[in-house]
């Protein structure tokens, strides 16, 4: 169809500062590409940290590729209740105010005050892709997913349109797994 979109389950995974990636894992350290993801120069890292909550900890969470101006934690609901956090659903980047936790590396910790959030669902396009599927960028749209066994529409997905995205709608492990999601997605775009 026309106005599909393919969907991708975003696991739990940490974004990290420079300054917070030295911490964590030593002076002029870098981190190591594991895998491109789809968005382009956006890569999964070999590097991983242990985020702690005030109930337990996620041992061995991904870091995801390039360093970015502020550490940012993103969990599914699941994750941050399972922690101890209540975390709010917020755009990545959207982090004032938010749950924070400590962050656990080889060579240190640190304490972060905010940037622990729940991903708001969204769509990533390019101004072509936009324009083909006749939305527009911050427009609220809904998914829906047909499949064998839980066919669901998902409300309240955002749509954000750079040029430097690839299409690809996000959506996190709570929201894959509440749909059956698994391979290849795709997803129909509903007004």
């Amino acid at each position: 169809m026309a106005n599909e979109v393919l969907l991708e389950t975003s696991a739990r995974h940490v974004h990290l500062s420079q300054e917070d990636l030295f911490t964590l894992f030593g002076e002029g350290y870098e981190l190591t590409v594991k895998k491109e993801l789809s968005q382009p120069g956006q890569y999964a890292c070999q590097e991983r940290v242990d985020v702690v909550g005030p109930k337990r900890t996620l041992s061995g969470v991904s870091i995801l590729g390039p360093v970015r101006n502020a550490t940012q934690v993103e969990l599914s609901l699941t994750d941050a209740r399972s922690i101890g956090l209540s975390a709010p659903i917020r755009e990545s980047g959207d982090i004032a105010g938010s749950a924070g936790c400590k962050l656990v590396g080889p060579k240190g910790e640190i304490e972060i005050t905010e940037g622990v959030i729940v991903a708001k669902r969204h769509i990533h396009a390019t101004p072509e892709d936009a324009e083909r599927l006749n939305v527009k960028d911050k427009e609220i749209v809904s998914l829906k997913v047909t499949n064998d066994s839980r066919s669901t529409i998902f409300g309240d997905v955002v749509v954000r349109v750079s040029p430097s995205y690839a299409l690809a709608a996000h959506f996190d492990t709570d929201e894959a797994n509440a749909a059956a999601l698994s391979g290849t997605v795709y997803a129909e775009i509903v007004k």
